[in-house]
């Protein structure tokens, strides 16, 4: 779920939309009652601009947490099915 607060109250809020962000939701700024801007954690911006690297990511993890393994012609499809 996505929050909506206006670009007026950025100023005045700033701690309580940072949080959100840290948190993982993202932040919709408005202007006049349309939407102008999104605020994401840099987590979040970086899964969405390299996907190669978050999937890298999550599969390290995985090999951390999990005793999980796919073969690599499973990680690159799971990659593919993303776009």
């Amino acid at each position: 779920m996505m929050k909506k607060r206006p670009v007026s109250d950025l100023k005045d809020k700033l701690s309580e939309t940072e949080s959100d962000v840290r948190n993982g939701m993202p932040v919709c700024l408005t202007r006049n009652g349309r939407g102008t801007a999104v605020l994401l954690s840099l987590a979040q911006y970086e899964r969405l601009t390299n996907p190669l690297e978050a999937a890298f990511d999550e599969a390290y993890r995985m090999a951390e947490e999990t005793t999980m393994r796919l073969t690599h012609e499973e990680f690159f499809r799971r990659i593919r099915a993303r776009k």
